[in-house]
């Protein structure tokens, strides 16, 4: 033997040959070890000289275990919270971790069957698919909070803008840009850690395929079981859950809706009773007024009968018409029902003048790129000069040609030059005010306005003080007379309370605005038509709230109200709990009936 050969051969006793070779089970499940087994006794420097303590190497290989398994418990929680997070803030709750996901045990059974090459992109897939079915149930509750209806995947995706800009307006740009940043890392980050999460547990459930099938079959009969009678929770939530599925259907008849309604707005645009009727033959009744419609921003029947908000607004309301009747005036009252909740305020707009159901941007857009005759163009045709003042457009307002108004104000123009109060630009008063100097003090021919008010948009803070009329001027005075009345300046660290309470500030001043300017400028020709646009959000009205708003016509003329007696409007400016309720879309046609011939 040579030397060579001799320096090869190990020490030690001969290796046996080895035997045949043994196929793992799976690629994926098999965990080869390396190195010298964890309880052999090192030598050379990495030794511990007490012979007692755990090496580096032990405590490595410690700290990635448990590494490893508090991440594959997060990946677990992760995973569960999607599956069964609701898309409701009401079913928050205990009841909510208790049910059994039938798409749950349907994608574990399918990484089950899988062969290892597939399972990989199977979980990542499904974990995408988990990730964008969680941003979707967020999207739903916040707009279940904010306008009392889910997200709607095929139209509101505008809405994130105005979004921005309200953000930007209420809480500033600074703001806004960081809940703008927040909830972009949320979308995108969602589907990809539970991708990571999804592929990290099918990486476990093919280590325990055997458990993982018995635990699997087990929870399938549960689930069964439970479908099959009925179960349900203490909360009335149902043990064998397959909401996912259900939100994922609702979604699609939603688009699926959504398109069928589009042929079916553009019917009824074409049915109009009074698009061809002339000039002459239309709004006789209120020959010689001026005709005020005023929109009181988030004015909701809440405002008028909720135990906590109505007695301070009714008190303002009831105080109002007792000071109007003394001048001369007189009020009737009743309740529309809005096509809008919590926001979008633009189609209640739209549906209070065109005559037509606007409750979406889809039937909103169609409407605008038509001809319909709406309650303004109305009074345009039978000779009335038509004004828009919005204070809220602060950028431009392409709607204007639509409309078609003699003269717009938007905020630019209104010129304010005092402070902001939360998301007005301007305070109601000014608002009055500038209309008033700039249109009814001057000589002119009898006036039709629209004039959407919004002291009182959310999120209701800051509200101004009333000052006198004769010193609003530019509005530079509500900077040392910009003391609230109630209104709390913080938009973020307030509760439940203290919204609602800010909310009632808000309607009360927005409506003792209105009375004061009816006092203060009516006259024997004044016509004023105010209402809601919408009930408030969620945080005020709770969810499932109705979607009515009231609305008042208020005139000196006995002649003006003797025409609208058939109403059946309760007299006062506000509403009792059995006034008659109209769907708004029907004012049009009824108040056009009321005010002229019969044609």
């Amino acid at each position: 033997m040579s030397l060579r050969t001799r320096l090869r051969r190990p020490a030690g006793p001969a290796t046996p040959a080895p035997g045949p070779a043994t196929p793992a089970a799976d690629t994926e499940a098999s965990t080869p070890t390396t190195g010298a087994p964890e309880d052999a006794t090192p030598t050379g420097e990495a030794a511990v000289s007490d012979g007692g303590a755990a090496t580096p190497a032990r405590t490595a290989s410690r700290a990635r275990r448990v590494a490893g398994a508090v991440l594959t418990g997060l990946a677990a929680l992760l995973v569960a919270a999607a599956l069964v997070a609701p898309d409701r803030l009401a079913d928050v709750g205990p009841g909510a971790v208790l049910r059994i996901p039938v798409e749950a045990l349907v994608a574990v059974a399918l990484l089950l069957v899988l062969p290892a090459r597939a399972r990989r992109p199977a979980a990542v897939a499904l974990g995408v698919a988990l990730g964008l079915l969680t941003v979707v149930k967020l999207l739903d509750t916040g707009f279940r909070v904010a306008r009392d209806r889910p997200f709607d995947v095929l139209l509101d995706w505008g809405l994130f803008d105005d979004g921005f800009g309200y953000l930007t307006d209420s809480a500033g740009r600074a703001g806004a840009v960081a809940a703008a940043v927040g909830v972009v890392l949320l979308v995108a980050g969602l589907p990809v850690l539970l991708a990571l999460a999804v592929r990290r547990l099918a990486r476990l459930l093919a280590r325990h395929r055997t458990g993982a099938v018995r635990v699997v079959a087990a929870l399938a009969v549960v689930w069964l079981g439970c479908a099959l009678f009925g179960v349900r929770l203490s909360a009335g939530v149902p043990v064998a859950d397959r909401s996912a599925t259900g939100l994922v259907a609702a979604h699609v008849g939603q688009v699926r809706a959504g398109l069928r309604d589009r042929a079916a707005f553009a019917g009824e645009m074409t049915a109009d009773a009074y698009r061809d009727v002339p000039g002459d033959r239309l709004l006789t009744g209120l020959r010689g007024k001026d005709v005020l419609v005023t929109f009181v921003e988030s004015y909701g029947r809440d405002a008028v009968e909720d135990p906590a908000l109505a007695p301070g607004v009714n008190a303002v309301l009831d105080d109002g018409y007792r000071r109007l009747r003394a001048a001369g005036f007189d009020a009737r009252s009743g309740f529309l029902t809005s096509p809008t909740f919590g926001g979008g305020s633009w189609l209640a707009h739209a549906t209070l003048l065109s005559g037509l159901w606007i409750d979406n941007d889809q039937r909103h857009r169609d409407l605008l790129a038509g001809d319909r005759l709406t309650l303004n163009g109305a009074f345009h045709r039978a000779g009335w000069q038509t004004v828009g003042v919005l204070p809220a457009a602060t950028q431009p307002w392409p709607e204007g040609r639509f409309f078609g108004y003699d003269r717009y104000y938007d905020a630019e123009k209104l010129a304010y030059q005092g402070p902001k109060f939360s998301y007005a630009p301007m305070p109601d008063q000014y608002t009055l005010a500038t209309f008033q100097r700039r249109e009814r003090d001057r000589p002119h021919a009898p006036l039709m306005a629209e004039i959407p008010l919004v002291s009182s948009h959310s999120p209701w803070s800051a509200i101004p003080k009333p000052v006198p009329w004769d010193a609003v001027g530019d509005g530079s005075i509500f900077h040392t007379a910009s003391t609230s009345t109630g209104g709390s300046r913080d938009v973020v660290q307030r509760d439940t309370a203290q919204v609602r309470d800010d909310y009632r500030h808000s309607i009360e001043y927005s409506l003792g605005t209105l009375v004061s300017y009816v006092l203060t400028y009516g006259g024997d020709d004044l016509v004023l038509v105010f209402l809601g646009d919408h009930q408030p959000n969620a945080s005020v009205t709770g969810e499932g709230a109705g979607r009515d708003v009231p609305i008042t016509i208020v005139a000196k003329d006995p002649a003006v109200l003797d025409r609208v007696a058939g109403w059946g409007w309760q007299d006062g400016l506000h509403p009792g709990p059995n006034a008659p309720v109209w769907r708004m879309d029907t004012f049009r046609d009824r108040f056009l009936a009321a005010f002229s011939p019969a044609h």
